[in-house]
């Protein structure tokens, strides 16, 4: 740990911020592809109405997700700290609490599925065309949810515990399950969106092995004992406190998608829902190498800024910048030349390709921006300072969004749809150029 430590406050930036960024980008890159590969072979193999109840159902599980990642988050930070006070009887509760949570979720999800589900999926945007799929869809993937919610919460706590490639290795363990299954429970079964969601729940069945085998086996750092397994309120309420921030960015996207859908309903259809779910996938592609930058950045900063180190701080958040700005330029250009034959990936019907390619060419018109953007938003989590950190963060999200996808589709309908991504993306980055400015400023006084 010491060496870590020393190599953060005197090894050269650049090397370290990708020596923390390239299992990041592999590991979210791995996770995205979930999603994708589900979306590729229903395009092809079902067809349209899949796609679309894909884009419709997929904001609900992630809702799911953000509760896991709350959770998981707030038991990373506590189980840390506790590691390092040598604390190891409230790391290990604080564990056994986060488990019994995602036992909780785990079966109340489903459970709200069964009478609830139909209500649910027309408030994300179903029609009538798309919900016998989403229905069959989304049904097994909330029965499979215990399995999502342990990985997802326990591998924030695995990577807190310094075992990044552990935990990488567990999402692409499972990412390539999930890639083997989908031909033969699509394709070759003939069981359509129910067998790319069965192909999705054993592919996380796998990922739960593997970290059930992380903390039995004595990976970890906590020593496990049965009677960790407890729901301790102080432990509970810290751990909300702490993920709070985190569940709010996360689900924001799938309150969103509910303002999207159902806009894109009257003004485009199915197609337009589908055109939609494809445009979702292939940008979260190009963007999860800047989030992985994002997450290579925040402990280089974090610990020069604590160590008064200014000068390299100021460093990390330049080069942090450029490097994710040389990212997203190059998705911009790539997105711009290729976006045809990257939705042709994704779907053979030459409506759907139209409406998808013109979609995808108008969404990231301002791309370039949006690395700075995430950066941005990570220097104030970096430093401590969270209320910026949370605005920044939402600001893209959902508080420039909404409002712009709702007046631009009532000027210019369907492309109004689209331009709400640029348009947002535009104020969002000048608002962030200002504040980071002055933070930037503040830093270097201290030099």
């Amino acid at each position: 740990m010491d060496k870590h430590h020393n190599e953060l406050g005197s090894e050269k930036i650049s090397k370290l911020i990708w020596k923390q960024s390239v299992p990041a980008m592999i590991g979210l890159f791995v996770l995205a592809l979930y999603n994708v590969v589900d979306t590729i072979f229903l395009g092809h193999y079902v067809g349209t109405l899949a796609v679309a109840a894909l884009a419709v159902s997929v904001p609900v599980h992630i809702l799911v997700i953000a509760l896991a990642q709350t959770i998981g988050i707030g038991a990373s930070s506590i189980t840390s700290r506790r590691l390092g006070a040598k604390d190891y009887e409230t790391a290990g509760k604080a564990l056994g609490t986060s488990f019994v949570l995602m036992a909780v979720i785990g079966v109340v999800a489903p459970a709200f599925g069964i009478f609830y589900l139909d209500e649910v999926l027309t408030l994300f945007g179903a029609t009538d065309a798309i919900m016998p799929y989403a229905r069959e869809y989304l049904s097994v993937l909330l029965f499979g949810a215990i399995f999502l919610l342990f990985v997802a919460s326990s591998n924030n706590i695995i990577r807190s515990e310094g075992k990044a490639k552990f935990a990488m290795s567990v999402m692409l363990s499972s990412a390539v399950v999930n890639i083997i299954l989908d031909p033969i429970f699509i394709v070759w079964l003939e069981m359509g969106v129910r067998g790319a969601a069965i192909a999705t729940v054993i592919s996380q069945i796998v990922a739960f092995v593997l970290v059930v085998y992380y903390f039995a086996a004595g990976k970890s750092g906590i020593r496990w004992k049965w009677n960790y397994l407890c729901l301790e309120l102080k432990i509970v309420k810290e751990m909300f406190a702490i993920g709070i921030s985190s569940f709010a960015r996360q689900a924001s996207g799938s309150f969103v998608a509910i303002v999207f859908n159902n806009l894109l309903a009257f003004y485009g259809g199915e197609v337009g829902i589908a055109a939609y779910g494809i445009v979702m996938r292939i940008t979260m592609l190009f963007i999860m190498p800047m989030f992985g930058v994002l997450q290579g950045m925040l402990p280089v900063l974090g610990y020069n800024y604590g160590a008064k180190a200014y000068k390299r701080a100021h460093e990390v958040v330049s080069k942090s910048i450029k490097y994710s700005t040389y990212i997203a330029t190059g998705a911009f250009v790539l997105l711009l030349v290729f976006a045809g034959y990257a939705v042709r990936a994704f779907t053979s019907d030459s409506e759907l390709i139209t409406v998808a390619t013109r979609a995808l060419r108008l969404a990231v018109l301002v791309l370039p921006l949006i690395g700075f953007q995430l950066v941005a938003a990570g220097v104030y989590q970096a430093v401590g300072k969270a209320k910026p950190a949370f605005l920044l963060s939402m600001l893209r999200q959902a508080l420039l969004l909404i409002p712009a996808v709702i007046i631009l589709s009532e000027i210019y309908g369907l492309d109004g749809i689209w331009l709400s991504f640029p348009v947002s993306d535009f104020v969002a980055g000048i608002i962030t150029f200002f504040m980071l400015r002055r933070e930037l400023r503040l830093i270097d006084r201290k030099v």
